[in-house]
C-alpha cells in the first residue's frame, strides 16, 4: 500500500495555502519557485514559523503550493499552512508557536467588505444637506 504524505491547509482573505512537508534538507519551494527568489518581506513571513523551530527546518522539505488572494495575504496562509505541519510533526511544536504568535495556528477568514452600488467605499453615504 502506498504510504501517502500529508497536507496541511493555511486560508488568509481568499488566499488558501497547502504544504505537503518530506524529510529532506531544509529546502523550501513557493509555487515550484525556491524560497530564495521572493522578496524579502514574504520570504520572512514565510519563514517566521521555520526560524522558531530550526531543527525542524533543516531536516524536512517544504512544498508550498498557493492560489488566490494578493502577496501578503497568500505569505500569510503559507506561514499559517507551515504552522499546522509543525505542531502536528512534533510534539513540542504547538505551545512554542502558540507562545510566540496564536494567529499562526488560527486560519483567518476577514475579507473587505463589498463596495456597495451608487458609493465610492463599502460604508460611506453620501452627506445630506435639508437646507
Amino acid at each position: 500500500m502506498k504510504k501517502t504524505t500529508p497536507l496541511f491547509v493555511g486560508r488568509r482573505k481568499t488566499s488558501v495555502a497547502k504544504v505537503v512537508v518530506k524529510p529532506g534538507k531544509g529546502n523550501i519551494f513557493f509555487n515550484k519557485t525556491p524560497l530564495n527568489l521572493l522578496g524579502g518581506f514574504v520570504r520572512s513571513k514565510i519563514l517566521t514559523p521555520l526560524k522558531l523551530i530550526p531543527e525542524f527546518w533543516n531536516s524536512h522539505d517544504f512544498f508550498i503550493s498557493v492560489k488566490g488572494g494578493g502577496v501578503v495575504s497568500s505569505a500569510d496562509a503559507a506561514a499559517i499552512a507551515i504552522s499546522k505541519a509543525i505542531s502536528s510533526m512534533t510534539p513540542e511544536g504547538r505551545s512554542i508557536i502558540a507562545a510566540y504568535d496564536r494567529h499562526l495556528l488560527v486560519d483567518d477568514p476577514r475579507q473587505a467588505e463589498p463596495k456597495k452600488p451608487n458609493r465610492r467605499s463599502a460604508r460611506r453615504f453620501k452627506q445630506k444637506s435639508y437646507r
